[in-house]
């Protein structure tokens, strides 16, 4: 029989986990529909918050910011709902799933194995989601 694990931990595990698995992971965090940062990995250095940028508030409430204007966009454009956003930059990629009342974004290098990094972070989407019911 499994112990019971906190929520906290079970996200924080999830994005370890993740980080681990997926070559070409630089950092996966969870950020509500509000904009708020739910869990991070890996964490936030409050000392030195350029460490991992993607923990921070500012990005967290941005993230929440692009999703909402994406599944507005869809919406409006009749394309139905939201499955992925993927914004690619000179240094890497960020992918952000929906994951239930969250999202999962994760910041990849720009030459991982893009196939294996979208199939591994839409799997951890949905556990994400099973985590926070629903």
């Amino acid at each position: 029989m499994r112990k019971q694990q906190y929520r906290s931990d079970a996200l924080e595990e999830k994005l370890r986990t993740l980080n681990a698995i997926v070559e070409g992971v630089k950092a996966a965090v969870v950020v509500n529909k509000d904009g708020l940062l739910v869990a991070a990995y890996p964490p936030g250095n409050e000392d030195n918050p350029y460490e991992n940028p993607t923990s921070s508030p500012q990005v967290a409430a941005m993230s929440a910011t692009l999703i909402s204007l994406a599944e507005r966009t869809l919406g409006r454009l009749a394309q139905g709902d939201l499955e992925r956003l993927m914004m690619e930059g000179e240094q890497g990629v960020m992918v952000v799933y929906p994951a239930g009342r969250a999202s999962l974004a994760v910041l990849v290098d720009k030459n991982a194995r893009m196939a294996y990094v979208l199939y591994a972070t839409k799997r951890a989407a949905a556990e994400v989601a099973q985590i926070l019911g629903g």
